[in-house]
């Protein structure tokens, strides 16, 4: 691993953070991981339940997480989630990990009316498409990481660094779906869902579901 390696997962935590709605008091966070979001949440919500299917994963998420964290090891597909009992629903680097088809149904029925659905995850590489995103994506990463490495050599905090669990989390190297694809997919089960190509080898997707009627 390179000296000037950072993590792009926590890059992004800010811009899911941005998404949670008012208010927001039960938060759902699908393949948590060691926990980093998890934790993160727990200050701002009452109450996180972070799941994963990876028995390493939960077991450093148990020992990084405040006791407003529920730690469950299991697989979202299916685990029985409560229907309508989520204010926010999000995701790190997760849902490339399975068929859109199948796992954003089941977040929507989790999710209260009103509530949102945001995650990011990697893109299949879209040249065609997204050539200029790729080499600015290159370039900013060397820069950065330039530039976190002396902050953090500084003492200036943790800026981005690589979590030690990072060799052991489960990797996809060629994710199935282009951002171009997620975006049609997402369209059919979840409508008015808003899917972004992010610069650091990520897609971002927001839904809002909407208020019931009356």
């Amino acid at each position: 691993m390179s000296r000037y390696n950072w993590s792009h997962n926590a890059y992004y935590h800010r811009l899911l953070m941005r998404q949670l709605p008012e208010p927001c008091t039960r938060v759902l966070d699908v393949g948590c991981g060691a926990g980093a979001f998890a934790a993160e949440l727990a200050r701002h919500v009452e109450q996180v339940d972070a799941i994963d299917r990876s028995p390493v994963m939960i077991d450093a998420a148990k020992r990084a997480t405040p006791d407003n964290v529920g730690c469950i090891l299991g697989d979202v597909r299916t685990e029985p989630l409560p229907e309508g009992a989520y204010d926010a629903i999000v995701s790190v680097s997760t849902l490339h990990h399975m068929p859109l088809d199948e796992v954003l149904p089941i977040l929507a029925r989790a999710l209260r009316p009103g509530g949102v659905i945001a995650a990011v995850a990697l893109p299949r590489h879209d040249l065609v498409r997204e050539a200029p995103v790729e080499v600015i994506a290159a370039i900013g990463h060397r820069v950065l990481g330039i530039a976190f490495r002396i902050f953090r050599a500084r003492g200036w905090g943790s800026w981005y660094a690589v979590e030690a669990t990072h060799d052991v989390m489960p990797v996809v190297l060629d994710p199935p779906l282009t951002t171009r694809q997620v975006r049609a997919q997402a369209a059919s089960i979840l409508p008015g869902a808003r899917v972004r190509r992010q610069v650091f080898w990520r897609y971002s997707l927001v839904w809002r579901k909407p208020a019931q009627p009356g």
